[in-house]
């Protein structure tokens, strides 16, 4: 019986040190090079790194299956301020062709010359960016490309050149409990731009962007509750605000796109500009759908609520759109709006014309909408004009 236990000893000792293998500590303040130890790594062998201090060099990470970089108190990746001369595309944290690699626990600073803080390309999968603070005014703070997955969870991305996410090429991200901001006057700026690209978001705020999230080439934006690592929340709502009126779309939609706000409330709170035009809450163009429930509240806005056009559609059932200095619903040039049966109703109500439509344009299920005092020519009570 002692050898049996014995023997049931060692097979779980053995296999808990595989597991858990001796951990291992790179320490940049100490000279030690955290792309050097990567390269002496078995890359399909899992592993933890910890890092200590403060790393100046362009991390990259090929070809990984299971590994771990964990930031210690203070942990910071640098943007050296060299710019490497073989042509490749200038990343901080290079993610390519990989699988299950987590980054928790970093400031990241890029700089100008940088596409990115991070890149995510090359087919990666099971990319999980943890607990970090994005810096710098390189392109992106994260870009994601090439088919990739990943997840963002308490990712802080501020003033980046463009977008503090990219995703690109059919890659599938998701987003939750992350601030995106603008605090500087710097050039044009989105929250996220989406292009040919899935992204699903949660618990998240964007914060005085030109654009809060951009939406193009066929990509798609699901405002989603979805299963999750961290613990259950009573509040998945996601918010675009614009104190600094800055804004010129909350979310723009264009180019064959989808946005679907599901079991998530999307607040969008003083958007566009004063003079008007398209900008505004949500603009969906060129093909595009909006499909918004009760979970849609657009208030304060500058310009319009929401600007239909080029043969879009929307779907409005019990949505909130108040306060526009312009318009509630714009529907213009071949363009679409239903309002179907909620309790409450769909709430367009307190704008400067609450509803507007040209001649080529419709918008059906009057009888769902509630306060609307200016109403279009083509304002149809029910889903079609009188049918056989």
């Amino acid at each position: 019986m002692l050898r049996i236990f014995a023997l049931i000893t060692l097979v779980f000792a053995t296999t808990w040190a595989l597991a858990n293998p001796n951990p291992i500590v790179v320490n940049c303040d100490g000279g030690q090079s955290l792309n050097k130890t990567l390269s002496a790594l078995d890359k399909h062998t899992p592993a933890t790194v910890s890092v200590k201090g403060t790393c100046t060099e362009y991390i990259q990470i090929v070809g990984f299956d299971g590994l771990t970089l964990k930031g210690l108190a203070g942990a910071t990746l640098t943007q050296p301020s060299t710019d490497p001369t073989n042509g490749l595309t200038i990343q901080v944290v290079l993610i390519i062709a990989s699988r299950s690699v987590t980054l928790d626990g970093f400031a990241i600073h890029s700089r100008s010359s940088a596409l990115s803080s991070i890149g995510v390309g090359r087919g990666s999968a099971d990319i999980q960016l943890h607990n970090l603070t994005l810096d710098g005014v390189g392109a992106y703070g994260i870009v994601v490309f090439d088919g990739s997955q990943a997840e963002l969870h308490k990712v802080n991305a501020r003033d980046p050149g463009y977008a503090t996410l990219g995703v690109y090429d059919v890659s599938d991200v998701h987003v939750e409990d992350c601030y995106f901001q603008q605090t500087t006057t710097g050039p044009w700026n989105a929250g996220m731009d989406v292009g040919s690209g899935h992204v699903t978001v949660q618990r998240t705020t964007i914060h005085n962007m030109e654009v809060g999230i951009n939406i193009g080439s066929g990509g798609r934006v699901d405002i989603q509750k979805y299963n999750t690592y961290y613990a259950y929340q009573t509040t998945n709502d996601v918010i675009i605000d614009n104190p600094a009126h800055t804004n010129f779309w909350g979310v723009a939609v264009g180019s064959g796109s989808l946005l679907n706000i599901g079991f998530v409330k999307l607040w969008i709170n003083h958007p566009g500009q004063s003079w008007g035009g398209n900008t505004g809450g949500v603009y969906v163009y060129d093909g595009s759908t909006l499909n918004a429930g009760a979970n849609l509240v657009i208030s304060g806005s500058q310009g319009q609520g929401i600007f239909m056009s080029n043969d879009s559609h929307a779907t409005l059932a019990g949505s909130s759109i108040t306060g526009s200095g312009h318009a509630g619903v714009v529907v213009a040039n071949l363009s679409t709006v239903e309002s179907g049966a909620s309790t409450p109703p769909t709430q367009i109500m307190g704008n400067a014309v609450d509803l507007f439509c040209d001649s080529k344009s419709v918008i059906s299920g009057g009888a769902n909408i509630a306060y609307a005092v200016n109403a279009c020519a083509n304002l149809l009570p029910g889903d079609t004009e009188g049918l056989p």
